[in-house]
Parts: C-alpha cells; structure tokens; sequence
C-alpha cells in the first residue's frame, strides 16, 4: 500500500509540473530525472531531488539539452547560494565552452559579488563578456529567481524577476565574434552552468517560436 501512495504521489507530481506549463511551451525538465539533458562533465555532480534539477559544485561542465533549439522564449526559476556563480548556455555545440562557443546568460550572487570589482559584461542576466545587464535586481540568495530569455534571429531579450536587462541586436556586437563565435550561431543546445556551489533550477519551460 506505502508503495502504491508514493507512485502515486511520484506521478502527481510530474503530471502537475507539466500542467502548469505556460500556454503554449513544453517543459524541458520533467521533475523526476534527467532525461533529455547530458553532461559535459562529471554527470554525478548533476541531480534531481523534490521536483527541484540542481548542480552539487564544480566539476560539471555544462548540463546540456540533447535537442538543439534555435528561436524560443526560454523561462525558468533559479537559486543561487553566497557567492554562487552559474550560468545559461544558448545556441551552443556540445564541444567547447558555451559562454564562447554559443552565448552564456550569466547568472550570479550578485550581492556577495560586488566587491569582486565584476564588470557589467559579468553581472547577472548579462550575455557574457558582449551585452551587459541594464541593471541588477538579483534577489538575495537563498530566494528564486525568475527569468525570461526570446531568442529570436539576431534579437536576444532577457528579463529577471519582470525587469528587462537586454534588448539587443547581436549584428551591433559583431566586434565580439572573434572571441565569441557563437554569437553568430541560428541555432544549438541549451544549457546549464556547473561553476562553484550548489545551484538549484525549476520550472524550465521553452516555447518554439
């Protein structure tokens, strides 16, 4: 009978996480496993524990869609410990470092950063080392956070906790394509940033556009 209830409990669950998509996306996390994402590095480093995907550390590289994507309006929910660093990975190949191979949505504490003299390029909801955030408005750690990322063609948009931080023209950034080839890519996988400690992610939603 325990068993019976937890199955069930399981399936409610997952069923509910894919219910409560926004109209029109699909969920790219399923809350129960990893299916449909790979790792660059050390997949042990990666897990899923009550619905919530998350990274323990270093030593994962990037956690990977298997798909590739090329236009969508990405959503998602993280929470970063002090002094956590991690990232969103666009339009990348699966060889060499998403935040140069394709683009890197920075995600940071910006708080407990400060001091650490970061340039806008490195603050949060920045296109890494190309097009800085407009402003920060990182909640504190330890609390979740809420991003909104539409790439469309050459025009990339993100926006945290309902605050636009980019609006941007990648064709005004070409100066970068020598460091940052992959900000030329139309189209590659998604993904996530294994850094320093332990980051939480949930509610990833994609939408094709």
């Amino acid at each position: 009978m325990r068993s019976c209830l937890v199955l069930a409990v399981a399936t409610l669950l997952t069923s509910s996480l894919t219910a409560d998509a926004p109209k029109g996306f699909e969920p790219l996390f399923n809350g129960k496993d990893l299916s449909g994402w790979k790792a660059t590095g050390d997949m042990k480093v990666w897990g899923v524990e009550d619905g919530i995907l998350y990274v323990k550390g270093g030593g994962g590289g990037w956690l990977m869609t298997e798909k590739q994507y090329a236009d969508y309006e990405l959503r998602l929910e993280f929470k970063m410990p002090k002094m956590g660093n991690s990232g969103v990975g666009l339009r990348a190949p699966l060889q060499g470092d998403p935040a140069y191979q394709g683009m890197e949505i920075q995600l940071l504490d910006d708080d407990n950063w400060k001091d650490q003299k970061l340039r806008p390029v490195q603050q949060t909801g920045s296109i890494y080392d190309v097009v800085p955030a407009a402003k920060i408005v990182t909640k504190p750690h330890g609390q979740w956070n809420a991003m909104r990322i539409v790439a469309k063609g050459r025009e990339i948009l993100i926006e945290l906790n309902g605050t636009k931080l980019v609006d941007a023209d990648l064709d005004r950034y070409k100066e970068h394509a020598k460091r940052h080839p992959g900000i030329m890519r139309k189209t590659g996988h998604i993904g996530l940033q294994s850094y320093n400690f332990k980051v939480e992610f949930k509610n990833i939603y994609l939408k094709p556009l």
